[in-house]
């Protein structure tokens, strides 16, 4: 009952955003590096950072990584609005970061782990900011991590309180509702694929600290390695790696080949998804199955990528 009431409040607030996005024209313009034409609602994404705050006030005793995402997701949603400097998002990415590893107790550990540890998140944030390009795919790809975590907080560990995981696959399911469509009502924005992106993390890191097992960062293998190969192939190509682009493989699927947007956010999904089932295996050796999947994947991107690159270039 409660987590139908949690959807219905959602839903409701979806729609006085969209009156407000109306009211205030919080809109996204397509340009040449889009990879959508029509004027949509921007910042549909909030819900994410709604449903955070929601599990904070039901659970005080994460009111520190709840602070961090509201700061992050209020930056964001500001970006959204009048596009800010990338040195204040940075400042206050790494600010959010930092509430997050007070409550993780990070900085009880080698300084050096410390510094690959705000690599990894800051790192991971704008990762998850640049993949949110197509309908659907920060939705689909989410949901299957959230999901994941459920499981393995349901039937294997439980690193923490079920609603902060299911608050946010509600809010998904909303998002979804209005953004995994042909013609998406909004976009997540900013303030949905970046702040969605810090709690995501949060629950990772909080479950590998849990379990000492660092084999659950995993759950982010399709991301990474659509976005680590990107990177490395634009410095190769001498680019400047913080600006817009449409070179990841998922854009050249959608903008080039002309692939459905939902076709291509729900493949992500799924092989994301077949690798977080074998991570929440029991057996012995998932560990070793998963980096075998994430392996066979990296070779089909390496050898897709440069043929639909070719084509695009002739």
């Amino acid at each position: 009952m409660l987590y139908a009431l949690v959807f219905v409040i959602f839903f409701g607030l979806m729609h006085l955003y969209f009156k407000i996005a109306d009211r205030y024209n919080i809109i996204d313009k397509p340009n040449q590096r889009s990879s959508h034409t029509e004027v949509t609602i921007r910042g549909g994404g909030i819900i994410f950072l709604v449903s955070i705050l929601l599990g904070g006030i039901c659970y005080p005793v994460y009111w520190l990584p709840v602070l961090g995402a509201f700061l992050i997701g209020v930056i964001s949603f500001a970006d959204d609005l009048i596009t800010l400097s990338s040195k204040v998002r940075i400042v206050v990415h790494i600010a959010a970061v930092t509430i997050m590893y007070v409550f993780l107790n990070v900085f009880a550990l080698p300084w050096y782990w410390c510094l690959v540890l705000y690599i990894m998140g800051v790192g991971i944030i704008n990762i998850y900011n640049f993949m949110d390009g197509i309908n659907g795919i920060t939705g689909c790809y989410t949901l299957v991590i959230l999901a994941g975590l459920f499981y393995i907080n349901s039937y294997q560990v439980q690193f923490i309180q079920p609603d902060l995981i299911l608050f946010p696959v509600i809010a998904c399911v909303v998002f979804l509702f209005f953004n995994f469509r042909t013609r998406a009502k909004c976009f997540a924005g900013d303030v949905g694929s970046v702040t969605i992106a810090f709690w995501v993390i949060f629950l990772l890191f909080k479950l590998i600290f849990h379990t000492q097992n660092w084999s659950y960062i995993f759950f982010l293998a399709v991301y990474g390695i659509d976005a680590g190969f990107t990177i490395i192939q634009r410095l190769l190509m001498r680019q400047n790696i913080f600006t817009p682009h449409r070179l990841h493989l998922y854009q050249l699927l959608a903008n080039e080949c002309k692939w459905p947007h939902r076709l291509v956010s729900v493949i992500y999904a799924i092989v994301q998804l077949v690798m977080i089932c074998v991570l929440a295996t029991n057996v012995t050796f998932s560990t070793i199955g998963t980096v075998g999947i994430a392996t066979f994947f990296a070779i089909v991107y390496l050898l897709i990528k440069p043929r639909l690159i070719s084509r695009v270039a002739h």
